[in-house]
């Protein structure tokens, strides 16, 4: 099953509780992929002992000024803007390039070829019994998904698979959730949290990708998140309320299910409702 865990805003406690949940798993059962590749932090709870680290890049194009006629049907072809043909000069923004290729299939004269830009890096490792993965973005680099397509490469279907998808409603979060089994928003009961809330099951409707809510801070703030839910069949998974704590322990960079073992059975609950959830709506077709 590839269980991936979101949220419509920051701050909603989304890595902390990716993490607790893949410590709350059978060891050797589990996988955790953090997919924020611009800024993971899942690693800092788990402290992963990473065993391969491999480079990541996209093919990029350049220009043969011998061949180049300066046409101009490679900025024609480019949906993106990376090349621009000025008078006698082809001119290439690597950052906006999404490596698609068109422009060196299309070239009339074949005077483009294609070379391989690093944007970043995918860590693989282990920790506590949880096969870990995540990637990270070189900073500077405008576009997360080509980094997160490579990460969840490294998907083990045999496993329970969690994905901890970035923070919002962006191309990256869409990148992460596609292709899940089931995902699990995590909100905090504010207007801010039911507001990006609401975003975040719009997509996933489109996406026709079975969900479920965790409310976090579930003692502060109003009722509005229990009443959107409902209105909209979603089922409430868990609420973990406002806990000093668990504040300490995430302050501390503790996971708090090492801290409160009696955590531990609350999510196993947890992955059971996910798993029966999953079960009813298998079959369900899906956008991979």
């Amino acid at each position: 099953m590839i269980f991936s865990i979101a949220s419509g805003k920051g701050g909603t406690g989304k890595t902390t509780i990716a993490v607790n949940v893949a410590l709350s798993l059978p060891k050797g059962n589990v996988q955790l992929i953090d997919c924020d590749v611009e800024e993971p932090n899942s690693h800092i709870f788990l402290k992963p002992t990473f065993h391969q680290v491999t480079s990541v890049g996209i093919r990029v194009p350049r220009i043969d000024e011998s061949k180049c006629t300066y046409c101009g049907k490679c900025a024609q072809v480019c949906e993106y803007h990376s090349i621009a043909v000025i008078l006698k000069s082809v001119l290439v923004f690597d950052e906006l390039c999404h490596g698609c290729g068109a422009c060196s299939y299309l070239c009339p004269e074949k005077a483009i070829f294609e070379v391989e830009r690093e944007i970043g890096i995918v860590q693989e490792g282990n920790a506590n019994g949880v096969n870990f993965v995540n990637g990270v973005l070189n900073v500077g680099e405008p576009m997360a998904s080509p980094l997160i397509r490579k990460v969840k490469e490294k998907i083990q279907k045999d496993k329970v698979v969690i994905l901890d998808a970035p923070p919002g409603t962006a191309c990256p979060v869409i990148e992460t959730v596609k292709g899940s089994d089931f995902c699990m928003l995590v909100t905090e009961p504010t207007p801010f949290g039911l507001n990006d809330l609401e975003l975040a099951v719009g997509i996933l409707e489109k996406l026709n990708i079975p969900t479920g809510v965790l409310i976090n801070k579930a003692d502060i703030g109003d009722r509005e998140i229990w009443n959107y839910s409902k209105s909209k069949n979603i089922p409430i998974l868990m609420e973990i309320p406002m806990n000093r704590r668990i504040a300490e322990s995430y302050s501390k960079g503790i996971p708090f299910v090492i801290e409160n073992s009696s955590y531990i059975f609350h999510f196993q609950e947890l992955i059971e409702k996910v798993e029966k959830l999953y079960e009813s709506n298998r079959g369900r077709p899906r956008i991979e």
